[in-house]
């Protein structure tokens, strides 16, 4: 389907995240912020500012901001600027586990049960017996 530049404006204002004062001015030598609250989402090649009454999507062109015309297609600035919904829980994995040989795994499927692979500072390998914890 696809989405105008106004249904993804105003799909996404809301979406958002808020940030103050992060619009400043140079007048002469000195630096002012203005205190305009603004709502920003970015991605790779689309940026999209909103604020209290007005909101632009811009696609990102090397180092320009090109506005996007009302009635242009903007599916694709919609699918990478919409935030997932997806609750985030635990850890994530930085990399995949590296998969053990089979010689492995069925040599470290023969330790007794509570019991564990244990190295000492020399490099000698022993079978400890696992510490119970309390609960």
């Amino acid at each position: 389907m696809e989405k105008t530049v106004k249904f993804v404006k105003n799909s996404l204002k809301f979406k958002a995240h808020a940030r103050n004062k992060i619009i400043s001015v140079r007048v002469g030598s000195r630096k002012y912020v203005l205190p305009i609250e603004a709502r920003i989402l970015h991605h790779e090649d689309y940026l999209f500012l909103s604020f209290a009454a007005v909101s632009e999507l811009f696609k990102i062109d090397g180092k320009m901001l090109e506005a996007l015309e009302p009635a242009a297609d903007a599916s694709k600035a919609f699918a990478a600027l919409t935030p997932g919904t997806a609750k985030k829980r635990g850890r994530k994995r930085t990399s995949k586990s590296p998969e053990l040989p089979t010689e492995l795994s069925s040599a470290l499927g023969k330790l007794p049960r509570g019991h564990r692979l244990s190295a000492d500072v020399q490099g000698n390998y022993r079978l400890v017996k696992m510490r119970k914890r309390a609960k």
